[in-house]
């Protein structure tokens, strides 16, 4: 967490957000990006001219051409960053904390910017111990179910292992659920409420059957 962060007034009061269905940040949970468009582009330029973040939504309802916006985001700090030869850039957001949008502001820039509401997410700044009440075993039987049925694999090494927000948060941004589901898991209030939500999640869709396809890795 970069020095500084420590309250919600901390933070960017103003933020450039990217809309991108599917796709989800955590407090401490690292997203890659592969970022082509042209406004984006110029979005990350000003980002790394800057505090270097950058707020994820996903869209909610609107047009094509301006998609609504979730109201609740996470932003991420810009904690890597690498331009490919063909003019992209791969970079890495590093989730900081949650926010409310309170408003969307008439802007210039080719993307869209907000005002960022963080108050009610002061606790996203403090890494969570792991509590007594996290079942880890039953969290990690879920996931084997989810995971069979979708004919996907991960390493069971680290995940055996990992603090239980990395475990947690990780999995709510990488494995493929729906936009409102990963939204819903954005929005739980606690790393607790989290980790029931998606072990409710896995354990639905194990029970469904999940979704035939090859094998792939998540490693």
């Amino acid at each position: 967490m970069p020095q500084g962060y420590v309250r919600a007034l901390d933070l960017p009061q103003v933020i450039p957000v990217f809309p991108l269905s599917g796709a989800v940040v955590l407090p401490r949970g690292q997203l890659p990006l592969n970022i082509f468009e042209p406004r984006y582009l110029n979005m990350v330029d000003d980002a790394m001219a800057g505090d270097r973040i950058i707020g994820m939504v996903q869209p909610q309802g609107g047009s094509a051409t301006l998609p609504g916006l979730s109201p609740v985001g996470c932003a991420g700090r810009i904690t890597s960053f690498a331009e490919t030869s063909d003019g992209r850039y791969l970079i890495t957001l590093t989730g900081v904390s949650r926010f409310r949008i309170a408003a969307e502001l008439p802007v210039k820039t080719p993307y869209r910017q907000v005002r960022a509401a963080f108050e009610a997410y002061d606790a996203d700044l403090i890494a969570p111990l792991e509590t007594a009440e996290f079942d880890r075993e039953a969290f990690l039987d879920a996931l084997r179910g989810y995971l069979t049925n979708r004919s996907l694999d991960i390493d069971w090494d680290t995940a055996e292992g990992a603090p239980m927000e990395a475990l947690v948060n990780s999995l709510a941004m990488a494995l493929p659920f729906e936009p409102p589901e990963k939204q819903a898991l954005l929005e739980c209030l606690t790393l607790s409420d989290r980790a029931d939500a998606l072990t409710a999640l896995m354990r639905i869709d194990a029970a469904d059957g999940g979704e035939d396809g090859p094998p792939h890795s998540m490693q």
